[in-house]
């Protein structure tokens, strides 16, 4: 009766080298050789026969056996039994493979010692330090293999972890950057309802502010000078758009080739154009404050706030998506001790101040 065709496929496509990468097998080739040479060498400092000899002798102790069981408990017994949680199959099989190979090893040894008694009689006599000696390699490869499995799995949650925040960076700059253009269309759109000559300058600040967003914030990091480029043109925007606002910008030190995550600031001001800017106000002010020094960098931002406002203005959430957004990616991009916030919503004024370790 023939197997399936489901059987045969199966029977050959089964290779049990095959969690083995050719690097892995390079660097276990070398250690054995170099270990089969090192004990010849240690073993014609104390004996009396030729190279060949003890060549062929450590080969036959070091590669053909021990070796083997370490091969064959790393290629074979662990991912086929211990790794399916099949403990008690594979200790028998252990058992099993080191009854099976200490006498084969004393046979092969005593044929190669055919010529000294004292020698084979020694072999003959040893052959449970033998079965031993079988029992701790096999040991020492199980603990190899498990630290082995332990680094690469590690490696590969790190890896996903990096994927993971890197996907969701991308989510949350994408998020921000549609929110900012739809409060500027806004604008643009009043302005060209009134017929204003401001709106080609918006138009050109808008495209300016669009290029960096689009060909420049894709980078997990970018220049600070560019970041700060950037609030200038939306600032310039927005004192466009509020000309009765006193609009501050302070920038102190030199940014030098320092790097920042894109779109980090401008959350926080556009906030206070969007709630702290109001009509209950007879006169309102934003003031931002960037100090740089050495490898870090404070911002604060501070903006006028009605004492009482509307039912309905007052229940809308303050800061929005936005805020929310820019607190989530300062959290991953810069791990605790590299940066702080503090919030400060008082009665008549609300401020920001971020301090950031780049």
């Amino acid at each position: 009766m023939k197997p399936s065709k489901g059987l045969q496929a199966k029977r050959m496509n089964w290779n049990p080298f095959k969690f083995l990468s050719s690097k892995q097998v390079l660097y276990e080739g070398l250690f054995w050789c170099t270990l089969w040479f090192l004990l010849t060498y240690l073993e014609l400092q104390s004996g009396q026969r030729s190279i060949l000899f003890y060549l062929v002798d450590k080969f036959l102790n070091i590669i053909c056996f021990t070796a083997t069981i370490h091969w064959a408990n790393t290629w074979y017994l662990i991912p086929n039994y211990l790794n399916k949680n099949k403990l008690w199959l594979y200790a028998g099989f252990l058992i099993g493979f080191a009854l099976l190979i200490t006498p084969i090893r004393t046979a092969v040894r005593m044929l190669h010692y055919s010529s000294n008694a004292d020698m084979r009689l020694y072999i003959q006599n040893h052959q449970y330090t033998d079965y031993l000696f079988s029992f701790i390699i096999a040991g020492f490869s199980t603990i190899f293999y498990i630290m082995r499995e332990w680094a690469r799995q590690l490696q590969e949650k790190q890896e996903l972890d990096t994927r993971n925040i890197q996907t969701e960076l991308n989510f949350l700059k994408s998020q921000i950057n549609p929110h900012f253009l739809f409060n500027t269309l806004n604008s643009l759109y009043a302005l060209t309802l009134k017929k204003s000559d401001d709106a080609p300058e918006i138009v050109i600040k808008l495209s300016e502010m669009m290029r960096y967003m689009l060909y420049e914030c894709n980078e997990k990091k970018v220049a600070l000078r560019k970041e700060l480029d950037y609030v200038r043109n939306y600032l310039d925007l927005e004192a466009l758009r509020h000309k009765k606002t006193d609009i501050r910008l302070e920038v102190e030190g030199e940014t030098g080739d320092l790097m920042i995550a894109p779109l980090i600031f401008i959350a926080f001001i556009e906030n206070c154009f969007k709630h702290g800017i109001s009509q209950h106000l007879s006169q309102s002010y934003v003031s931002i404050h960037i100090m740089i020094e050495q490898a870090e960098v404070n911002f604060f931002v501070e903006n006028s706030k009605a004492e009482k406002l509307p039912l309905r203005e007052a229940a809308r959430k303050s800061g929005g998506i936005g805020i929310a957004n820019v607190k989530r990616r300062l959290e991953l991009m810069y791990p605790a001790g590299n940066y702080s916030l503090e919030v400060h919503d008082k009665s008549n004024t609300y401020s920001v101040n971020l301090w950031i370790k780049l």
